[in-house]
């Protein structure tokens, strides 16, 4: 079984003389918490224990204590990945990163906002590709790519292919069929992640997406269509494009460390 990255990375750091024992120690402790104020506690050993890094969620967070949890997860990670949040929100962490020589890199359209002390995500050769049926679907399908590429993955896309107009499908398809996992986000009847699974022979990640309305609109009608798959698709709930793109990466980094060993 290959080891995990992260703790490889460290172990390497190490030995090259970049990190010190204790530090290399500190990193490699799976269950460390930080405290922040009296509303938080950063997990920052899950990169170590999972192989994925924590992820901030802003829905319903009130702006301040936000910024805190983002800049001292930011401090002691290097990288703070939020999701779903508001202009408002960005508008904030935005100010007081600058304050603390922070970088910020705002991905509007997926709602993800990464904060940064000037460390690159890692990279682990994986490569994801992500595929909407509608360009209503792109905003969720940008929140997936996001977090694949944060995890280490290279990430290539093929926006508004969907079924109502297959013929789109193929030429875009092509040029994708490296990928070690495919993202497949469609809303309304959400089709299109079947047909991408009966012509891939890697793993296919359904994301049913909040389009289409009348009857189980809201998304309710892809998600029931993806879970009736005559082709074998993985399927994550509504609108879920953190989890579709952290288990395209993990999956992606497997299918890379496979094709290294061979």
């Amino acid at each position: 079984m290959p080891a995990n990255p992260t703790l490889a990375g460290i172990l390497q750091r190490y030995r090259d003389g970049a990190i010190s024992l204790d530090d290399a120690a500190c990193e490699i402790e799976g269950f460390r918490i930080e405290r922040v104020g009296e509303f938080a506690n950063l997990d920052l050993g899950r990169s170590v224990r999972c192989g994925m890094p924590e992820v901030v969620l802003a829905e319903g967070k009130d702006a301040d204590q936000l910024t805190e949890i983002a800049l001292a997860h930011a401090e002691n990670a290097g990288r703070c990945i939020i999701t779903r949040i508001t202009p408002e929100q960005a508008a904030k962490v935005t100010e007081r990163a600058a304050g603390r020589g922070m970088t910020v890199d705002h991905r509007e359209l997926g709602r993800v906002l990464v904060v940064s002390d000037g460390r690159p995500a890692g990279k682990n050769g994986g490569i994801v590709a992500v595929i909407t049926a509608g360009t209503s679907d792109i905003p969720v399908a940008e929140e997936a790519k996001v977090i694949a590429e944060e995890m280490g993955s290279m990430v290539f896309t093929a926006y508004d292919v969907g079924a109502a107009g297959i013929h789109r499908l193929f030429p875009a398809l092509k040029p994708l069929l490296g990928a070690h996992a495919f993202i497949v986000c469609a809303g309304r009847e959400g089709t299109l992640p079947a047909v991408v699974a009966g012509l891939v022979d890697r793993p296919v990640i359904g994301v049913p997406v909040s389009t289409g309305y009348g009857y189980m609109g809201g998304g309710r009608a892809a998600l029931a269509s993806m879970l009736q798959s005559c082709s074998v698709v993985a399927v994550v709930n509504i609108d879920a494009g953190f989890t579709a793109g952290a288990f395209a990466a993990r999956v992606a980094a497997l299918g890379a460390e496979e094709r290294k060993g061979s």
